[in-house]
């Protein structure tokens, strides 16, 4: 059965990502998504004024890392697709 991940989670996730890797507090992170025809999916990260773009592979991997540690679910395993919302805006729907 498909779970999802609604865009205030992905941002979490994000943020959550960014801090392990930074060794900042995930809230010191500032996370804006984005979705270009071309492009495809992205984040635009703020971390203490230093603005850094997260492509889609970059936040399939931060979502992974919140699978693991929030939703304690198999990281690896998890199929993982980015969809855009009329309503909703950016989901993850997780099979």
């Amino acid at each position: 059965m498909a779970q999802i991940i609604n865009e205030q989670d992905i941002i979490n996730a994000i943020c959550l990502s960014q801090a392990y890797y930074k060794n900042i507090r995930p809230e010191d992170v500032l996370v804006e998504l984005t979705y270009d025809d071309d492009a495809g999916f992205g984040a635009e990260v703020d971390v203490k004024g230093q603005i850094e773009m997260l492509n889609t592979a970059a936040m399939i991997g931060a979502l992974r890392v919140w699978i693991k540690d929030v939703l304690h679910g198999d990281p690896f395993s998890t199929g993982i697709e980015l969809v855009l919302e009329d309503e909703q805006g950016i989901i993850a729907i997780l099979s």
